[in-house]
């Protein structure tokens, strides 16, 4: 019997909170997929500058309750903004949308207390486009004694699939998804011919370059990297900093308020770029290579996805560290996928995934007891 063709909308905002990335999607939640449509929209800086206030106050399980009038003001909003991007989408388009995948904005992640909050209100955008809606993808898998993150692995080894067939690429092959938080998946080959993944947050990706440019120029970036570029590292807070930074497992997600910019502060605005870049590429890459001891493997293809990977000093400094000339790392684009898009394609199949029941989250990638499904379905019409 054929497997129904689902063509599923994702919406992913992450921790940079600059703005929505869309994407449509056709896939039948196991190998099937096409690629429709991506379109970006970035936040009014009346928007931006409430979601930037709402997480910064918010540190703990009270602080929900506390803010809870201006969580649900801003998560309107948010909501609405969502909202006019998917109908300017759908009046660009000629398809039937059959799902909508909902990531939301992140402004709590806590998962030693089970608990996850995304801003977005589903069941409205449910009503307001007589559509299915999945959101709250998170919190099933901190139910079962997962990590809550990260979700993206199943898409990324359907991607490999994809990225093997079409050039020949032999496994194991890490995907490195930069946002603001890094993660990995690993993907490799049994004894059996089986494929197997693991994914693992490995450290920081744009969240300390981004907030120390926030509040040090009018600025939500580091474009390309040019600031740290023209900076000088300062190697003995560099070197200090490393040594008083360590992880304790790899097996427990990251946020980005697990980490913060106070040892650069007295730097000026350039050298503090250079050298937050640099230490941020020295924990990807210390990580990378813990990740492969540990698993007992050494890809050849280093495969880079998200926002990171444009920034040219942040990836320059990452390469820097891998001194192994066996070592193939690359843009995802040169693959032929959009490295932009990637998460938002990505709840558009995790959407897919959570209607037909089928896990989104395993042991190997968030630390669940067992591979579960996710995401809530609301159906507001």
């Amino acid at each position: 019997m054929k497997k129904k063709i689902f063509t599923s909308i994702g919406l992913m905002s992450g921790t940079s909170m600059d703005g929505v990335d869309l994407s449509v999607i056709k896939s039948d939640g196991n190998d099937q997929f096409t690629s429709v449509y991506n379109t970006y929209k970035e936040f009014d800086d009346g928007l931006y500058k409430q979601l930037i206030s709402l997480r910064d106050k918010i540190s703990n399980f009270k602080d929900l309750k506390t803010h809870s009038i201006e969580i649900n003001d801003v998560e309107k909003k948010f909501t609405l903004f969502n909202s006019y991007l998917i109908n300017n989408v759908i009046g660009d388009i000629n398809e039937d949308i059959d799902l909508i995948g909902f990531h939301g904005q992140t402004v709590f992640h806590d998962p030693k207390i089970r608990i996850s909050k995304q801003l977005g209100d589903g069941k409205l955008l449910s009503s307001l486009f007589k559509k299915i809606v999945i959101n709250n993808f998170r919190q099933n898998d901190l139910n079962h004694g997962g990590q809550g993150a990260p979700l993206t692995p199943i898409f990324h080894s359907l991607i490999s699939k994809i990225i093997q067939k079409n050039f020949k690429l032999k496994l194991p092959i890490n995907i490195i998804n930069i946002g603001g938080i890094t993660n990995i998946t690993q993907i490799k080959e049994d004894l059996n011919n089986s494929i197997n993944f693991f994914a693992y947050d490995v450290g920081p990706g744009n969240c300390l370059i981004d907030d120390w440019v926030r509040n040090n120029k009018d600025l939500k970036f580091d474009k390309d990297g040019n600031y740290a570029k023209f900076g000088k590292v300062d190697d003995l807070i560099l070197n200090q900093a490393i040594d008083n930074f360590e992880f304790k497992s790899y097996e427990t997600s990251l946020d980005v308020k697990d980490f913060d910019t106070s040892f650069v502060k007295g730097l000026s605005f350039e050298d503090g770029c250079a050298t937050l870049t640099k230490f941020t590429a020295y924990l990807i890459a210390d990580g990378l290579r813990k990740i492969n001891k540990q698993n007992n493997i050494n890809p050849h293809h280093y495969i880079i996805c998200g926002g990171g990977r444009k920034n040219k000093s942040l990836m320059q400094s990452i390469e820097n560290y891998f001194v192994n000339k066996n070592i193939i790392i690359k843009d995802i684009d040169d693959y032929n996928f959009d490295g932009n898009f990637i998460e938002s394609q990505a709840f558009a199949y995790l959407a897919i995934r959570s209607y037909l029941k089928l896990p989104i989250s395993f042991p190997s990638t968030t630390r669940s007891k067992k591979a579960i499904s996710g995401g809530d379905i609301l159906q507001n019409f």
